[in-house]
C-alpha cells in the first residue's frame, strides 16, 4: 500500500520523499503550533487496520519515537466479536444455530456494528432484533 501510494505521488507529478502513517500526520497537524516540548501518542483504530505513533513534540521539531500498528485489527474484528457472542448466546437461550440463516445473519451484522458506533459515545447500548427466527414453537427474538 506504501509503495502504492509513492507510485500515485509520481504519476500526480510529486516527488515523494517520505510516507508517514494516519496517526503521525495527525500528530504533525496537531503540534504545528506547540511551542513547548510535548510527548504525544496517537493512534488510529480503522475499519480494518490499528496504527499507533509516539512523537516528540517541540520548538517545531516532531521526532517519532515510535510506530507500530496492526493491519489486520480494526473494526470489523469488533463486528466480528459481537456477531459471534450474540450468535452464541442465541444458541444456548434456544438451540438454534442462525450461522446458516442469511436474512438473519444480516440483521445481526447490522446491529453489531449500530450498537458499536453507539458505543463510541454512551457507556452502554442494548441489541433488540424481534422476529429473527422462528421454528415448530413460533417466533424467536435476540
Amino acid at each position: 500500500q506504501r509503495q502504492a501510494t509513492k507510485d500515485a505521488g509520481k504519476i500526480a507529478g510529486l516527488n515523494v520523499l517520505r510516507i508517514v502513517n494516519e496517526p503521525t500526520a495527525a500528530a504533525l497537524a496537531y503540534g504545528l503550533d506547540k511551542k513547548h516540548g510535548h510527548t504525544i501518542v496517537v493512534y488510529d483504530l480503522g475499519g480494518g487496520t490499528f496504527d499507533v505513533s509516539v512523537l516528540e513534540i517541540g520548538d517545531g521539531v516532531f521526532e517519532v519515537k515510535a510506530t507500530n500498528g496492526d493491519t489486520h485489527l480494526g473494526g470489523e474484528d469488533f463486528d466480528n466479536a459481537v456477531v459471534n457472542y450474540l450468535l452464541g448466546e442465541f444458541k444456548k437461550s434456544n438451540g438454534i444455530d442462525l450461522k446458516n440463516d442469511p436474512m438473519a445473519m444480516q440483521r445481526i451484522k447490522e446491529a453489531a456494528e449500530k450498537a458499536k458506533v453507539e458505543l463510541s459515545s454512551a457507556m452502554e447500548t442494548e441489541i433488540n432484533l424481534p422476529f429473527v427466527t422462528a421454528d415448530a414453537s413460533g417466533p424467536k427474538h435476540l
